[in-house]
């Protein structure tokens, strides 16, 4: 059965929908959700449409991909122009999966219920390597051939985008291009390519649109480059194919400058059904220069650009009024170190004081939190927990990973958020840094037992709260830790139980700390995932095909079916799970990922991965002289910081009248 590309395919859909559970994730129709005409750009002098058409995917359930600020911001920014169309798809459960292969309906979208094959571009946002598998799903219940080298003038390119993106070598089988960095300017420019190539005709067909993307330099396309390795399974060179002239050796990240200049998202998306944030979420800065050395995000994301307070006031103002929520967030990767956050938040709370609008910093630093900040976070009488981040557990860890927070910050802290009226603290750590021992991990407990006997002295009550929340270390490409060695499953399983067991044997703490961490396999596969080459897409596709679906999930989630995969699809190879993940790489290794720029120079991530093993720390290059990490001058950019001197007040203060706005304007 075809129909007229463009045509909705619900009528074939709704009658599955009685029979999955949660159907309303796959009806759309959500407040300041976009359906666009199909042909809303026209036509060329042929009679061809110069719509660029894309499909927008965050490879998991609806719950978690769509309050995704990446792909709502894209939506938006694409749905403004009047010569393309963007509309949203997300990873089916195995329930409507089954279905939807018995019925013969396609991968479609939310928002008219398109096919997927119909569109120009399947662009896929991926901030987790563990959305492979529902990639293929993805491609697979679409029609559109799995692997790059099969596909047609009619299929739709498949561009990855993400995080996971600046290594995307395990899915170069899979997709036709990626792009790394911010997302913004780089979606207009395919755009403007991909309309000027139709309205030209498509010369050249598929591959012509390819080799154009590639030389803009900005665009990865791995079916233009080949990798030669070496006998003991290392990559000997990766290089642009003979044919492909004018494709760069290296690809470059983009980077959005004057964070002021894209305030979106303008209209954020309201989700029917409940998903993982019910908030109003603002990005009041970008980048993070801490240097954490295991933070691929803080060193991808560089340099540090920050929204201005005006900015950040409006997009507030516009974006409540937009959508009915009662809380704001405050993103950003490190919310607190705005160098005007105490202004944001107190302007934010004056504006909304009297108002449901309640505001949250979802990342917080311990050592720039302050009693001032958390109680303008509460002023409206909203108590959410706390969540810091120590991630090591004793100095010399936190030394190591450059996550410059001493215990004595971390108490005084604590003590504060307590001595405030808060009685649940949760703490962050990892399990497996380089050079950890069990000691550096049993200190977490003695660390936990002294947030609880700080907050029962300074509150004087007994019903303290202290959540320890552990995950797994697995090391990241464009980090310091990009060389190192993971810890085994069975190793870190081990001295979580050791962890455990010093935190539950403490009586007089035991019960008041809760301890929650995830075992040592998803880390393993991640870890395979993360630094893996094209080799491991056999791998990944052999899980697909054995059954594997929603890997971030752990209810879904199967080692043994990764570990039987990889077995058999690396059989006839030098390397297996291992050597992709617990073995150590030398210094003149070429690494998977070293044509991706990311504008961190290989050497000054060394000399970093050098400084870790001599437990050297390094300052926040925002406020001390350049470390020269390579990323300002090598990408035309710079850092971006306040203070701008600017206040959001005076202002109307909307919940108390003009008596309240009258006194905000005299003091």
């Amino acid at each position: 059965m075809t129909d007229t590309p463009g045509t909705s395919v619900f009528a074939r859909l709704e009658p599955l929908l009685e029979q999955v559970s949660k159907p309303i994730q796959y009806v759309g129709g959500e407040l300041n959700s976009t359906v666009k005409d199909w042909d809303c750009g026209g036509f060329g002098p042929g009679g061809e449409a110069l719509t660029t058409r894309w499909a927008l995917m965050y490879p998991d359930a609806y719950e978690v991909g769509v309050p995704n600020q990446g792909v709502m911001i894209l939506y938006e920014v694409l749905n403004e122009r009047e010569d393309a169309l963007a509309e949203r798809t997300y990873a089916v459960w195995p329930d409507l999966e089954a279905l939807m292969r018995a019925e013969g309906v396609p991968q479609f979208t939310v928002d008219a219920h398109r096919s997927i094959r119909d569109f120009d571009v399947l662009g896929m946002s991926f901030s987790t390597e563990l959305g492979y598998t529902n990639m293929l799903t993805a491609l697979d219940l679409a029609g559109i051939p799995l692997h790059a080298v099969d596909r047609g003038d009619e299929d739709p390119l498949v561009i990855a985008g993400g995080h996971a993106a600046f290594n995307p070598e395990p899915i170069a089988d899979f997709v036709d291009a990626a792009i790394v960095g911010d997302g913004e300017e780089a979606v207009l420019a395919v755009t403007d390519l991909i309309g000027a190539w139709k309205a030209q005709g498509m010369p050249g067909g598929r591959r012509e649109l390819l080799l154009r993307l590639a030389r803009t330099g900005g665009v990865y396309v791995p079916s233009l480059y080949d990798v030669s390795y070496l006998p003991d399974g290392r990559i000997q060179r990766v290089a642009p194919r003979a044919d492909a002239t004018g494709v760069p050796w290296r690809v470059s990240k983009h980077t959005v400058m004057d964070l002021d200049a894209w305030p979106y998202p303008k209209q954020p998306l309201v989700p029917l059904a409940e998903s993982v944030h019910e908030r109003m979420s603002v990005e009041i800065f970008r980048g993070c220069t801490r240097g954490c050395r295991f933070c691929q995000a803080g060193m991808i994301t560089r340099p540090v650009r920050e929204r201005s307070i005006t900015g950040i006031g409006e997009m507030v103002e516009r974006g409540l009024a937009a959508t009915g929520f009662e809380e704001v967030g405050l993103l950003s990767l490190s919310s607190a170190d705005h160098s005007e956050i105490a202004d944001i938040t107190k302007g934010l709370a004056d504006r909304y004081d009297g108002t449901q609008t309640g505001l949250s910093l979802p990342s917080t630093r311990v050592d720039a939190f302050n009693i001032d900040l958390a109680n303008e976070l509460t002023r409206n009488g909203r108590r959410s927990g706390l969540t810091f981040a120590p991630e090591g557990g004793s100095e010399r860890i936190r030394k190591v990973i450059n996550k410059m927070v001493s215990e004595e910050d971390l108490i005084s802290t604590v003590a504060a958020a307590y001595g405030a009226g808060w009685r649940q603290v949760k703490l962050y750590f990892m399990c497996g840094l380089p050079t950890e021992t069990d000691e550096d991990v049993l200190q977490i407990a003695e660390l936990a037992k002294k947030v609880i006997e700080t907050g029962r002295q300074v509150s004087g009550r007994r019903d303290i709260r202290c959540t320890v929340s552990i995950g797994g270390f697995v090391p990241k490409p464009h980090t310091p830790f990009q060389w190192c060695g993971q810890l085994g499953a069975e190793e870190t399983d081990a001295r979580l139980a050791k962890l455990r067991e010093a935190i539950r044997s403490d009586r007089r703490y035991g019960s008041s700390i809760g301890f929650r961490y995830h075992d040592g396999k998803p880390g393993i596969v991640e870890g395979l995932l993360s630094r893996g080459d094209r080799r491991v897409g056999k791998v990944i596709e052999q899980v697909w095909r054995d059954g594997g679906r929603f890997d971030g999930w752990s209810e879904h989630f199967s080692y043994e079916r990764w570990m039987t995969a990889a077995e058999t699809a690396l059989a006839e190879l030098p390397v297996d799970v291992a050597w992709y993940t617990t073995r150590d790489r030398a210094e003149s290794e070429v690494l998977p990922w070293d044509h991706i720029d990311s504008g961190l120079d290989k050497e000054w991530l060394w000399a970093d991965w050098q400084d870790a093993l001599d437990e050297t720390e390094v300052d926040d290059c925002r406020w001390t002289p350049c470390f020269d990490c390579g990323v300002c001058p090598q990408m035309g950019t710079d850092i971006e910081v306040g203070p701008t001197g600017k206040t959001l007040l005076p202002l109307t203060v909307l919940g108390s009248g003009r008596e309240a706005m009258l006194e905000s304007h005299t003091h």
